[in-house]
């Protein structure tokens, strides 16, 4: 006799009636749970074996059950039709669960344990029952195969042989089930971890942008300002929603009436690169209040690029302009550059074409590249009817076909044929409308920026008009 049960001392005569061991039922129920069976739907391959048994005994009642804390529950019952449970005590499997080898019972009403139970005693009259043990692997009886009569009878050793033989058939089915229950909650589990997994990418997704865009935001101006006797307009979108561009441009009032503008691009993306904005943006503004200088403006980035830590070896190339308002009208606007490509100065010729001019001042190295770098400057008159437009690379290295570029000479062509006054709205609009035109869009971060003086032919009660203009910008694009 195994530990699971003990027997109690019988009366001379009687079957040994065998008590649970509590610690081996608790770690039995937990096997049984393990199985997940309990009150599942009829299943062929388990009513099949009872019908097996059924058969091979030639009996009329056969079951597969299961022995749950208080009830035994039936998996199958051949000829116990309507039968799906009863009371655990008093038992015949719950007594042949707590045996090693099978229980026999030649005739019932002749046992003291087997009298009282409802199968016996009721209507079924059985007076005969054989058992065999459903036991797994690891040593716990989740229940038993069983054979009923109605009429008592023996067995021979082969026959309760038979028996063990369907009770671990009965075994083999749970275990393949069990496998596959597993197999399928796992599958579960996994598509359950992809389904969180992917709304967690999409919340990331989503925080990632809006921080991403919020950060883009307090980098550039809020709005452009009103300037006396110019129009401004601007233009800004990011490639990607997910990293923080490094370009960027303001317009800002400096002494004795005039005002100072710039336009920059920093290399690389990313928290890097906005650190950098920051720190150019700053620097430009501080060091324009104390001397607007355009050249002496963009050697002070320099040197605060080059010594600022946070920078590390990231650079920027840079456009910073000066504009000092003229009597007549129209403003002497004075430019340097840092590296960057060439603004394009703008007005409409006798033709009625636009006659462009890329004001590109010679010898301006990059900023916070070299300690000693140099930086050079033109100076030129803006007048009424004319403008100054301003991009970084994105817009010339957006792709007209696969293989080509806009570039330099594609953009200049574009400014040439352009029809209609030159202001700053239309050249920041008709450079988006550019943009969108082509198959792939802007690969890269572009920032607009253009100026233009009002014609007072144009306005003749204003004289010379003033207006700002964020034309759809900021834009922080999509992915």
């Amino acid at each position: 006799m195994t530990q699971q049960a003990s027997a109690a001392h019988p009366a001379p005569g009687r079957r040994p009636e065998l008590v649970p061991d509590p610690g081996v039922e608790v770690a039995r129920i937990a096997a049984v749970r393990r199985y997940d069976i309990l009150d599942t739907p009829p299943d062929g391959a388990f009513d099949r074996v009872a019908a097996m048994a059924a058969r091979l005994f030639d009996v009329p009642m056969a079951t597969v059950t299961i022995v749950d804390t208080d009830r035994i529950w039936f998996k199958a019952a051949h000829g116990l039709e309507g039968v799906k449970e009863i009371g655990r005590d008093p038992g015949l499997c719950g007594s042949a669960i707590l045996r090693d080898d099978a229980l026999v019972i030649p005739d019932t009403l002749r046992d003291p344990v087997a009298a009282d139970n409802p199968l016996v005693a009721g209507e079924m009259g059985v007076r005969f029952y054989a058992a065999a043990p459903i036991t797994t692997p690891d040593g716990h009886r989740l229940g038993t195969v069983n054979v009923l009569d109605t009429k008592p009878r023996s067995i021979t050793e082969n026959d309760t042989a038979t028996l063990a033989d369907l009770a671990a058939i009965v075994l083999d089915e749970m275990e393949l089930r069990l496998s596959a229950l597993r197999a399928l909650r796992n599958e579960q589990e996994r598509r359950e971890a992809e389904r969180a997994a992917r709304e967690q990418a999409e919340k990331d997704k989503t925080a990632i942008a809006a921080f991403a865009s919020t950060l883009q935001r307090t980098l550039l101006p809020p709005a452009l300002p009103v300037v006396p006797g110019l129009e401004l307009a601007c233009h800004y979108h990011t490639a990607s929603v997910h990293d923080v561009g490094g370009d960027f441009y303001d317009v800002f009032p400096v002494d004795g009436g005039r005002w100072a503008f710039f336009l920059g691009d920093v290399c690389g993306k990313g928290p890097e690169a906005a650190t950098v904005t920051a720190l150019a943006r700053h620097t430009l503004r501080a060091a324009a209040q104390i001397d607007p200088e355009p050249v002496t403006v963009l050697s002070a980035l320099n040197t605060a690029l080059l010594s600022d830590v946070t920078a590390g070896s990231r650079f920027c190339t840079a456009l910073f302009g000066l504009l000092a308002p003229q009597e007549a009208g129209g403003f002497t606007v004075t430019v340097a550059t840092g590296g960057h490509p060439p603004a394009y100065h703008l007005r409409p010729d006798d033709s009625g074409a636009v006659w462009v001019k890329a004001v590109r001042p010679k010898g301006g190295m990059l900023v916070g590249a070299f300690p000693q770098a140099r930086f050079a400057q033109a100076t030129f008159s803006l007048a009424p009817g004319e403008g100054l437009f301003l991009y970084t690379d994105g817009l010339t290295e957006a792709h007209t076909t696969q293989d080509a570029m806009l570039g330099e000479d594609g953009l200049t062509g574009f400014l040439h044929q352009r029809t209609g006054p030159v202001t700053a709205a239309s050249l920041v609009g008709d450079a988006v409308t550019l943009l969108a035109s082509l198959p792939e869009g802007a690969g890269d971060d572009v920032a607009l920026l253009a100026l233009s003086v009002s014609d007072a032919e144009t306005a003749p009660d204003a004289g010379v008009a003033a207006s700002a203009h964020t034309t759809a910008a900021p834009d922080f694009g999509q992915e």
